[in-house]
């Protein structure tokens, strides 16, 4: 195939980004369609980093500060939050735009150097994480930035330049590309550094390989200088601390099922039908790395939520590019190039609603009905250009267990197998879950607590979110978990606990009680209402 003109690909990469990242400003805010305690989680991260805090340093994340900081910028000077979000995912499209003319110019031609600027761009600028539903959301952004480095980083690694190679400049990307991805979540840097690192290796790329190692050691050094040496221990610390806790130990299906449940077991074949037709075609490399990037696909689509693989897209471009491009066979009399031209029909195949629902949603956000929507951040009149339908967030739905002692089917309790009871000073709390109208909640709760004089004060809930300074007066606590993830992280900052009657996550108010009973700490009650207990914690 021939190679396109870059000036043809330069122009066609900033058209879409112009259009992809533009048409949510023509909206004039950021109109949710999901996920609002994910959005209400990013905002928390945003605004702590905006007022110069650090992750990790400052409050508790497993998220890394590159995840956070490209909004946080915009916001620090003076964008709400909805904007900020569009103006960064526009400042992460044209940071990645010189590494994608690297791949695109360097290692592929035809219509493979369009196809592949423009699913780096869609995973830069879409506003929904992906799968096939169709609701707009900004909920793990961060999933998408960290595949569109990795789109760049394996093909760097795994493909051969077709032009002057260029070792220094591919390494220092590679190197880049990882830091980045450590930076903005260490799981895709975990699942993608052993086969890239082989890939360069067999193909004895040690250039490459130094020039990776000296860019990485780079950023590493800029971030501590920054940050502090203490940063990567207490980076290190929140991982350990998401690792071991049982709140949430996957987000979606158990490892076997990504990659053998019906739902996901087509694109796993073409996966391992991609790796064994490359080998057999004389690219032993290329089908060794993918060999070797197969458990990391699959990692990195179990660790995140809905366990969607975004690799497909990336397969179906190696499987296309990498076709003989004369006869070969293998030991069936298969003709090889067919058989990966097969392949990559598939991956498109089986990729295609994820994609589609990818490019379209900046499209469906422009087309959304603003009627009846709110801010989701009432108290924040500056961040009032994110917004979500009114009923979402108010419509108060509560759920009660009706098995306890004394009620009418109290005699199938044993058979509840129930797992989550909270017992604060030996008084064991009601059984019931908030399930919608979290808004709502914090709005009655916070106005409460600073009309009986806890203004101004550090509180900290025993529950999914601890936002009670995003609603009223009050101060976030140093240490503490946006999203609780387990343990009980910045609770000696704080001044108060908040314990909801009724709270959005049983489990956790049930094991931060429990971990603080254990823990030995004084849990003196200052306050009850039919909403919330509040605590004075003594620390042991």
């Amino acid at each position: 195939m021939s190679k396109p003109r870059l000036a043809v690909v330069i122009l066609f990469l900033l058209l879409f980004i112009a259009v992809m990242g533009g048409l949510p400003l023509l909206k004039g805010a950021f109109y949710l369609g999901k996920h609002e305690g994910d959005t209400m989680h990013l905002a928390e991260l945003v605004l702590r980093m905006a007022d110069g805090q650090w992750p990790h340093l400052d409050f508790m994340t497993p998220i890394g500060v590159l995840a956070i900081a490209p909004i946080a910028i915009f916001v620090k000077y003076g964008a709400g939050l909805g904007h900020a979000i569009f103006y960064s995912q526009i400042l992460v499209a044209m940071v990645l735009l010189l590494p994608t003319l690297r791949v695109a110019q360097s290692r592929l031609t035809g219509i493979w150097p369009y196809f592949f600027g423009a699913a780096v761009m869609t995973l830069c600028l879409a506003l929904v994480h992906g799968e096939a539903q169709s609701a707009v959301s900004i909920s793990m952004h961060y999933n998408r930035w960290a595949w569109a480095i990795s789109y760049i980083i394996i093909p760097l690694a795994v493909l051969t330049p077709a032009d002057r190679p260029m070792p220094k400049l591919d390494g220092a990307l590679v190197g880049l590309g990882m830091a980045g991805l450590v930076l903005i979540k260490v799981t895709y840097f975990v699942a993608f550094a052993p086969g890239v690192l082989l890939a360069l290796l067999a193909r004895r790329q040690i250039g490459m390989v130094v020039a990776a190692l000296i860019a990485g050691l780079v950023v590493a050094a800029i971030v501590t200088l920054l940050a502090g040496p203490g940063f990567w221990l207490a980076y290190l610390g929140d991982l350990q601390t998401v690792s071991a806790s049982d709140i949430r130990p996957q987000p979606g299906e158990e490892f076997a099922g990504v990659v053998a449940a019906p739902l996901y077991m087509g694109a796993s074949l073409t996966l391992i039908a991609t790796v064994i037709f490359l080998r057999q075609a004389g690219r032993k490399v290329e089908g060794l790395a993918m060999l070797a990037l197969m458990p990391g696909f699959f990692y990195v689509a179990y660790q995140n939520y809905g366990n969607d693989p975004q690799w497909l897209y990336l397969l179906a471009m190696f499987a296309f590019v990498l076709r003989p491009t004369t006869m070969v066979k293998n030991g069936f009399g298969w003709n090889l190039r067919a058989a990966l031209t097969t392949v990559g029909i598939l991956a498109l195949a089986f990729g295609a609603p994820s994609a589609i629902n990818l490019v379209y949603s900046p499209w469906r956000h422009l087309a959304a009905d603003t009627e009846n929507t709110v801010p989701l951040l009432s108290a924040l009149p500056v961040h009032d250009d994110v917004l979500t339908v009114e009923s979402r967030i108010y419509r108060v739905n509560i759920t009660r267990s009706e098995d306890r002692p004394g009620m009418i089917f109290a005699s199938y309790r044993d058979r509840a197998k129930r797992e989550d009871e909270a017992v604060l000073n030996g008084e064991e709390l009601d059984e019931c879950l908030l399930e919608s109208g979290m808004a709502a909640w914090f709005e009655v709760v916070t106005a409460d607590l600073e009309q009986a004089g806890y203004a101004g004060a550090h509180l900290m809930g025993t529950d999914l979110f601890s936002a009670y300074w995003l609603f009223g007066d009050f101060r976030p606590v140093k240490g503490a978990a946006p999203w609780y993830y387990g343990g009980l992280s910045g609770v000696e900052n704080a001044d108060y606990l908040v314990v909801p009657t009724c709270p959005m996550a049983t489990n956790i108010r049930s094991g931060m009680l429990k971990s603080l009973t254990e823990g030995g700490w004084a849990l003196r009650e200052v306050r009850r209402t039919p909403l919330y207990i509040l605590i004075e914690p003594s620390a042991p």
